[in-house]
């Protein structure tokens, strides 16, 4: 193999081999670590890294534009927020272990779809699904794959709309098609999954916490709650608004 044509991320992985073969003994947090340096130093994952980042920015000019439509012609905004973030190469490595991928750039962009991450938080429910298909009904959006966890939770009451979308970005060169995950979900869903986030427990044995998914569950159904309660004053009082 003419190492000349690797890139810093494969030639790393041919020095330190794959950590499932029996023959190496090289311990994970090492791996990991010259892993993240190969990828910082390489161009071509830089350049994959900008092209992510360009996705991020068609997405986001998409949602602002909608929101400015509807601030213009309803007078309201359903979206609240807009966030987005890169996963790390710390991540983007954990995850390509963790599921028993190979860890190049080919892999990344085949088998990770949350690379880019969009999140989208809006006042009521009815919100979420009128924004995400606005969205996706775009002629330039293709839909990957969809996750309704509002409607089918996950079972700590996580709740949110996940969307994996291929949307074009145009640089010097050409037109390419990138991966972004959008996640959709109220304030209050937002709420709750920013808190859950900051706990931590995922890190401890059931044993040593038994009642924490439980209580966690016990939550998010009373903010559910809250947010359907919400959307029901709201569906009351929208016609004499409009009157």
């Amino acid at each position: 193999m003419d190492e000349r044509n690797l890139s810093n991320i494969e030639r790393s992985m041919m020095y330190y081999g794959n950590p499932k073969e029996e023959n190496v003994k090289v311990k994970q947090p090492e791996l990991q670590n010259d892993f993240v340096n190969a990828m910082q130093m390489d161009p071509k994952f830089q350049e994959l890294m900008m092209m992510y980042r360009c996705a991020i920015r068609e997405v986001q000019t998409k949602m602002e534009v909608l929101n400015d439509e509807f601030q213009t012609r309803r007078k309201r905004n359903p979206i609240d927020t807009i966030r987005s973030r890169i996963k790390s190469p710390s991540s983007i490595y954990e995850k390509l272990e963790r599921r028993g991928f190979e860890k190049s750039l080919p892999s990344i962009m085949n088998n990770l779809n949350d690379v880019a991450g969009v999140r989208v938080v809006c006042p009521f429910i009815s919100d979420i699904y009128e924004v995400a298909n606005m969205l996706t009904s775009q002629d330039d959006i293709e839909v990957m794959e969809i996750k309704d966890y509002i409607k089918n939770p996950k079972p700590n009451g996580y709740r949110s709309l996940h969307y994996v979308i291929i949307v074009p970005i145009y640089l010097s060169s050409g037109k390419e098609y990138m991966k972004v995950e959008v996640q959709i979900r109220t304030i209050a869903m937002n709420f709750w999954a920013s808190l859950e986030h900051q706990m931590h427990y995922k890190h401890f044995d059931n044993n040593e916490i038994p009642d924490v998914v439980n209580e966690l569950t016990r939550c998010a159904e009373t903010i559910y709650n809250t947010d359907t309660h919400m959307q029901e004053i709201r569906d009351d009082i929208m016609p004499m608004i409009h009157k």
